[in-house]
């Protein structure tokens, strides 16, 4: 914490109301001339008094014009003092004082780059909102201040500045991207498995890069200091599922994959999915990922340490499951058929299945399309099974199965006995109706008739016409597979072309 602060704005104090609110006439944006200039000059004295004579980049960020009040420009502000790539402006990257001022020109402009300027323990430039700088020293600096004042701006006193990186630390961990973190990443390569590094070179702004067995290393010598990384499942090649799968409203990221290897993102809503579309056409592959942190589930992340293995970015990055869970929850994708065997039955109706080492679940619903009582109905413990991943999620490290996927519905084949009389049993009276067995098995289809198509008379309830076990002739009037509801009546078998 630095000894010295000051918060150095163009606003005169006299004219702020009884809550430190400016009420004066000053503008809020740059004037891009002399009370710019003016600023320029009084961080300029400050790091002249300080004795600095260069500044180091901290957590840099771009994006649109950061306070959204002046015109955007090219290349965030950032044109002439970094390489259209932006390298070179990076956490912990070094400038000079002439670039680190005209760094704070930028932000003064809301051109979208925004960073902290610091020399540890020693000086900090930080530029906030509505033109307010914090400067802060380890010395006083005396004649930085009269000249500040001389310059027409007001120097203010603070136990600390706003923008110090204690202030807004955000909970989660730090992992190092070091020798064991790229060992691990390479042990699902053996199996031909592939991965997706999102490298964010700086804050709200990534490179994406495919990761295999063979590009693993190529990757990790090219990253920019300091990274964020996050690793995430492979592409999916159904480019179409994909978007099939767009939620109906909201934002969501879409990372694509070119024909010429080249991965893009670009955030977008249902407004743009048409367009999406077009973009993304003849891609080799594609995923679309929530932008909500509790939505999203990467296999894991990491912070680029410095060449001395000391981990000095301060990104936070999410926990990731252990080790084992790691490594295996990597191997399994959405949609994969995997093997195991059934090691318990839950009184709840779970299923548990062990898959090379790890516990997956299958839930009731998903052992069988038809309607059963308990799961021992299906399985035993023991018994080999095979199922679809319906998920994984790497996060709770829960992967549900489903014996069902992997057989034929049968309910999609007796859709086509629409309008047909058959004879069922009655199996259950509820207050609206009665369920009846429509198949001669045990774990038939059931389908119900409703008070109303039971009988021409109105009837308080379906006890009134029938009871548990009666054989009862019904038309089928509707098979709803989204639901899986079977409608039936009992009143319209005797209709014309009834029966």
């Amino acid at each position: 914490m630095l000894r010295f602060v000051h918060r150095i704005t163009k606003y005169d104090p006299a004219d702020r109301d009884e809550r430190g609110s400016y009420i004066g006439t000053e503008d809020s944006t740059s004037d891009h001339g002399p009370v710019e200039a003016a600023y320029l000059q009084a961080v300029d004295a400050f790091a002249e008094a300080a004795g600095i004579d260069h500044l180091v980049v901290r957590e840099p960020q771009i994006g649109p014009a950061w306070f959204g009040r002046e015109q955007a420009v090219p290349g965030h502000g950032l044109d002439g003092l970094f390489p259209p790539d932006l390298s070179g402006f990076h956490d912990g990257a070094e400038v000079s004082v002439r670039v680190g001022l005209e760094l704070v020109r930028a932000m003064l402009r809301d051109n979208g780059a925004w960073c902290r300027l610091e020399v540890e323990d020693v000086f900090a430039v930080h530029v906030g909102w509505d033109q307010y700088v914090y400067v802060g020293s380890d010395r006083p600096c005396p004649e930085a201040l009269a000249q500040t004042r001389t310059l027409g701006l007001f120097p203010e006193r603070l136990d600390a500045s706003p923008y110090d990186a204690a202030h807004d630390e955000e909970a989660g961990v730090q992992r190092p991207a070091d020798d064991d973190f790229w060992a691990r990443l390479r042990l699902p390569f053996a199996g031909r498995q592939a991965a997706i590094l999102e490298e964010g070179y700086v804050d709200n702004a990534s490179r994406w890069h495919r990761l295999t067995e063979e590009t693993l290393d190529a990757v990790r010598a090219r990253l920019t200091p300091r990274a964020k990384l996050t690793v995430w499942p492979d592409l999916c090649a159904d480019v179409g599922a994909v978007l099939a799968a767009l939620p109906e409203e909201g934002p969501v990221e879409v990372v694509w994959e070119d024909e010429d290897g080249s991965i893009t993102s670009t955030i977008a809503d249902e407004t743009e999915y048409r367009a999406l579309a077009a973009r993304v056409a003849g891609a080799r592959a594609a995923a679309a990922w929530p932008l909500y942190v509790d939505a999203r589930h990467p296999l894991c992340t990491a912070v680029v340490p410095d060449r001395d293995g000391v981990l000095r970015a301060r990104w936070r990055t999410e926990p990731t499951p252990g080790d084992r869970c790691w490594a295996f929850l990597k191997t399994l994708r959405r949609g994969q058929t995997v093997t195991g065997v059934v090691t318990a039955i839950a009184d709840f109706g779970v299923t548990f299945v062990d898959i090379g080492g790890f516990t997956a679940m299958i839930n009731v619903p998903e052992l069988s399309w038809r309607p059963i009582d308990h799961p021992s109905d299906i399985v035993t413990v023991g018994k080999k099974v095979s199922a679809e991943v319906l998920d994984v999620d790497m996060v709770r490290e829960r992967v549900p199965l489903s014996l069902r996927a992997l057989q034929e519905d049968p309910l999609t084949q007796f859709a086509r006995r629409v309008g047909q009389v058959v004879t069922g049993v009655v199996v259950r009276l509820v207050p609206f109706g009665a369920l009846v067995r429509i198949e001669e098995r045990k774990d038939g289809f059931v389908g119900l008739v409703h008070n109303s198509e039971l009988s021409e008379e109105p009837v308080a309830g379906p006890g009134e016409v029938v009871r548990v076990g009666d054989p009862l002739v019904v038309k089928i009037l509707q098979v709803d597979l989204t639901w899986r509801r079977i409608t039936l009546s009992h009143l319209q078998v005797h209709a014309p072309g009834g029966s």
